[in-house]
């Protein structure tokens, strides 16, 4: 397959609504997940598994651009079943040959903030894998931006392993002190498959910028 590669300059978070109507989106997930080559195969395996149930459901996939760990393994199912598979790779990981070389396009970014707008910008949803400390600012980052009213979209943990369960307790230990609303534990929906998220990203309740409203307690 041959990979695109392209470079644009940061977008606003949400499209003009005329940019809506004339240009409609296809339906795209953004996938955070991690490229360890260490850690458990279940997760790699968890990750190739979610790419080939994406790209069987008609979703193109916005993720990291890597070719190693779980993101190689997510891309990889996904390409299996013919999926449209976009990374998003800033220019020093490209220097340093971290990218996946069969994608559908790969965009380069100047930098990791500008890869994380990107991803969310690109899609309609946002997925997580388990990871390390970068996914896991990527995600805590959505769930922020999605509490200011600022992202509205389905957020969905695949929680392989259990991996997600300490900080499902964390979250709910904030809105027990109050540093979040109960509200706020609508914002995301957990699986513990990969063949579960096409569900869980249909029933994820609405959310609206009228969180703003009990955005801060």
């Amino acid at each position: 397959m041959t990979e695109r590669v392209h470079t644009i300059e940061p977008a606003p978070l949400s499209p003009r609504p005329e940019e809506r109507a004339s240009q409609p989106p296809p339906p795209a997930v953004c996938v955070y997940c991690a490229s360890s080559r260490a850690s458990h195969s279940d997760y790699r395996d968890a990750a190739r598994r979610l790419g080939v149930v994406l790209a069987e459901q008609g979703f193109a996939i916005v993720y990291g651009g890597g070719a190693v760990g779980s993101m190689g393994a997510l891309a990889d199912g996904a390409l299996s079943r013919g999926g449209r598979v976009i990374g998003v790779l800033p220019r020093f990981m490209l220097d340093l040959e971290w990218g996946h070389k069969g994608l559908s396009e790969l965009q380069l970014v100047e930098d990791m903030r500008t890869r994380k707008h990107v991803m969310l910008t690109r899609s309609q949803a946002a997925i997580a894998l388990p990871g390390g400390s970068g996914t896991l600012e990527e995600l805590l980052e959505a769930l922020t931006l999605k509490r200011l009213g600022l992202y509205l979209n389905p957020i969905v943990l695949v929680n392989t392993r259990g991996f997600f369960d300490p900080l499902l307790t964390q979250l709910a230990n904030a809105v027990d002190e109050r540093f979040m609303d109960e509200r706020h534990l609508r914002m995301w929906e957990v699986v513990s498959l990969p063949d579960e998220v096409p569900e869980a990203l249909a029933r994820a309740p609405g959310w609206s910028a009228d969180a703003r409203n009990f955005a801060a307690l």
